[in-house]
């Protein structure tokens, strides 16, 4: 599934950029003791191209500037137990899957609309051990997450496709966000934890067409999930539904409008530690989230894969990940390609192998490589290879 043009670059965002350069240099510059905000960040800029199948094999560049404030409120202002929380985003730049054509998309920085935007701005107030957090937030940032998968750039290592695809313009997730309450506790000590949320289905923050989405037309998304540690392993998994119904991916009824079902799902993933040699650790992951097959291309997806670090003995701060991943595609998507006169495949896997290293104390680099098999599930479509080169600046200082 392809995003719309890419705009021109306008001058709001070349300023954007420009103060994302200034922010980076005054994070960089030396923290006064008392200060009262932790600051932080990220600049991450990708070059990416289709080296083989695909639309075409032009290398296109995008990026991703993320600025965070974090405050504890109890310092600044006397409220006990309270923390706030600012994370600004400003994307630039080309679509990598423009060239690729895949259904799940290669590159986790992508969007659809270059703009800068705000991210998350929510305040969490804990409740003797249980916290509740309420604004603008990522459900990806504790729901549906695998530490385990965060240096694959693939979009599915971020989140389940089944879910990330759902809602009517996709839920609570990077590049847009929307209006949420988060309740979140402890189980025993500290071995595990439940967690809640209630989340605008329409999601939309300033930066957005419209803003923030006051209106809650759309319903809510409902998510919850629950994790536990075996020992060193830990387990987790949700469900997650829509209050409303939602049109049917392709189905029609007989008066010719869309056929509306609830849209719902479920997630499992477990991590756990494969090996360690001296200071060298093998972590592995996998995960599987299924929906309701219709509101959604995806009936289900999965994911797994391996993290080694340090990947290499001699530089600490090295990493090599491997990771693969497949979404079956529902009925009626299967149904929908058959119409576009093509063959359908039962889905779209892939795998990838990535690896990073610090150059600098602020500066990573990070080639990376995916092949892509049935690109948008279509059978007889040549297998995508991608590669990227993925340069990462971090600056961050404490309160």
């Amino acid at each position: 599934m392809h995003a719309p043009p890419c705009a021109r670059k306008s001058g709001a965002a070349h300023a954007a950029a420009l103060g994302g350069i200034a922010a980076l240099a005054l994070i960089g510059a030396p923290a006064r003791a008392d200060a009262p905000v932790a600051l932080s960040a990220t600049y991450t800029a990708d070059i990416g191209a289709t080296l083989s199948g695909g639309a075409d094999h032009r290398a296109r560049y995008l990026d991703n500037l993320d600025i965070t404030a974090d405050t504890d409120l109890d310092t600044l202002l006397d409220w006990q137990g309270a923390r706030a929380h600012v994370h600004v985003l400003n994307n630039m730049g080309k679509r990598p899957n423009d060239g690729a054509g895949t259904l799940q998309g290669v590159d986790n920085i992508e969007v659809g609309k270059a703009a800068p935007r705000l991210y998350e701005a929510w305040i969490e107030q804990d409740i003797g051990k249980a916290s509740l957090r309420a604004g603008l937030y990522d459900l990806n940032s504790e729901f549906y997450a695998s530490d385990t998968a965060g240096l694959l750039i693939a979009p599915p290592f971020g989140i389940g496709s089944e879910l990330a695809a759902a809602g009517p313009n996709g839920p609570s997730i990077f590049p847009s966000t929307a209006l949420s309450l988060r309740l979140r506790a402890p189980i025993g000590e500290d071995a595990g934890y439940v967690e809640a949320a209630a989340i605008n289905a329409h999601a939309s923050t300033l930066g957005d067409h419209g803003g923030v989405d006051f209106s809650f037309d759309d319903g809510l998304l409902l998510i919850g999930e629950a994790g536990h540690a075996l020992g060193p392993a830990r387990l987790s998994g949700g469900v997650w539904a829509y209050t409303r119904k939602r049109d049917s991916y392709f189905a029609i009824g007989p008066a010719g409008d869309p056929v509306r079902h609830r849209s719902w799902g479920a997630y499992a993933g477990l991590e756990a530690p494969l090996a360690t040699w001296g200071e060298r650790r093998l972590d592995g992951f996998a995960r599987a989230g299924f929906s309701d097959g219709h509101t959604t291309p995806y009936a289900y997806g999965v994911q797994a894969g391996v993290l080694l670090a340090p990947a290499l003995g001699a530089r600490p701060d090295s990493a090599f990940s491997l990771g693969t991943h497949f979404a079956r595609a529902n009925r009626e998507f299967r149904r929908s390609v058959r119409c576009d006169g093509h063959r359908a495949a039962g889905g779209e896997f892939a795998i990838e192998a990535t690896y990073a290293d610090k150059l600098t104390e602020f500066v990573t680099l990070q080639p990376d490589v995916q092949i892509i098999g049935h690109p948008s599930a279509i059978r007889g479509v040549p297998v995508a290879v991608v590669g990227t080169l993925r340069v990462t600046i971090a600056f961050a200082t404490g309160a």
